[in-house]
């Protein structure tokens, strides 16, 4: 199965935003955003998702691509677009409560013990200024 996500680096006061998963989703912390569906493009599913899942309103205009992962693993092959932004109206909350507890904000150079290993490798690479990463997963 091939997919393509977007995510979103929400940043403020030097934090970024995390939604910490309910267990049943995994439990970890992970960013905003989600899968593109087929009548989409990127920009406009991560709008979509982010005030689906934290209730606010992105502008395109406001979106910078900052990071392309591809990650693979034997039944799926999947390209995340990670955008940046400052930008955004709303009140930032869990919208989706079977998904998500909480939202909670982190500094990049701090990030939570139960941050998703994938969300940690794409952080990593962002602080690096590196644009492009994949992610074999068995």
């Amino acid at each position: 199965m091939f997919e393509i996500k977007a995510r979103v680096i929400l940043k403020n006061l030097g934090k970024v935003l995390f939604l910490l998963q309910t267990t049943r989703q995994g439990g970890k912390y992970t960013l905003a955003g989600g899968r593109v569906e087929s009548a989409e493009f990127a920009k406009a599913a991560l709008i979509r998702e982010c005030e689906e899942e934290v209730g606010i309103k992105l502008e395109e205009k406001d979106l910078k691509l900052v990071h392309v992962l591809h990650k693979k693993n034997k039944l799926s092959n999947v390209v995340t677009l990670y955008f940046e932004t400052s930008t955004w109206t709303g009140l930032i909350d869990s919208k989706e409560p079977k998904k998500f507890k909480q939202v909670a904000w982190f500094p990049l150079d701090k990030l939570p013990k139960k941050t998703s290993l994938t969300t940690r490798h794409v952080l990593t690479q962002y602080k690096k200024g590196n644009r492009y990463s994949d992610l074999q997963r068995s």
